[in-house]
Formats: C-alpha cells, sequence, structure tokens
C-alpha cells in the first residue's frame, strides 16, 4: 500500500466521520445558541438549564438518525471490504 492509498483511506474515512457527526453537532450547537439566548434574555444561570435539554436533543437524533447512521457505516465498511483486495495486494 502506497501513500497515496493511504491518504484516500483517510479522506474517505474523515468524509463520512464528518457526514455521520454534522448533525449531531449542527444540533447542539444551535440549540446551545439559542438556550444561551434565552438564558441571557431572562438572566437565569442554571447550567443544568443548557446540559439536560441538549443531552436529550443529542439523544433524540441519535435514536431518530439511527437507522440513517447504520446504512452510511455499512455502506463505507461494504465499500472498504469490496476494494479490500487493492490495498493489500
Amino acid at each position: 500500500m502506497n501513500p497515496d492509498m493511504v491518504a484516500e483511506l483517510l479522506r474517505q474515512l474523515m468524509k463520512e466521520a464528518m457526514i455521520l457527526a454534522g448533525p449531531v453537532l449542527i444540533a447542539a450547537a444551535l440549540l446551545s445558541f439559542l438556550l444561551s439566548l434565552v438564558q441571557t434574555l431572562t438572566s437565569l444561570q442554571d447550567q443544568s438549564l443548557t446540559s439536560v435539554p441538549r443531552l436529550m436533543a443529542v439523544a433524540l437524533i441519535l435514536l431518530v438518525g439511527m437507522p440513517w447512521f447504520l446504512g452510511r457505516m455499512a455502506a463505507y465498511t461494504r465499500m472498504l471490504l469490496m476494494d479490500l483486495h487493492r490495498y493489500l495486494g
């Protein structure tokens, strides 16, 4: 396996990781922004006010999106295993 193949494998892996992590991270960031805005406007400074809804939102997104996440990971694994001969020899 030459360095170009390793770089291509890592590029594909990082692309899939960003696609899979993107929805969860974007939702958590947007919810954090909105909750911080509400805290600022209402002068509430309780940390559990931001942590609990954010954790619940991330858990809900993971639960609802699980078929899509697993499908993407399975497709990537299938593609990797189908091209395994190219990387080994």
